[in-house]
């Protein structure tokens, strides 16, 4: 993934006001709670997560419930979808993306 001048080749997480590269999960491919806390500390109205090009990420179902009860907007799909969705609408709504690049 390519963002201004610089090339991506692992997972990361798009802020409204930096990018945090190398973004690791606890348990690699189940995207949990613990795993957004950096996230949740900026209180997005949307979180745009991309599961990876063959969608192998998988995403916690009490993480979703636990977003829609706090009023976040979830996305969740494979990566190049989920990079649409975020381009079409981070200047719109406060978002943040968490994006799985491999697999």
């Amino acid at each position: 993934m390519t963002i201004g001048d610089i090339t991506y080749h692992s997972d990361l997480i798009i802020f409204p006001n930096k990018i945090k590269s190398n973004w690791r999960r606890e348990e690699g491919h189940n995207l949990q709670m613990e795993d957004l806390q950096e996230i949740l500390s900026f209180k997005p109205e949307v979180l745009v997560i991309g599961t990876g090009k063959f969608r192998l990420m998988k995403v916690d179902s009490s993480l979703v419930n636990n977003l829609n009860e706090q009023g976040i907007e979830l996305i969740i799909e494979k990566t190049s979808k989920a990079v649409e969705k975020y381009n079409a609408i981070h200047e719109e709504a406060f978002t943040v993306a968490a994006f799985h690049l491999t697999c």
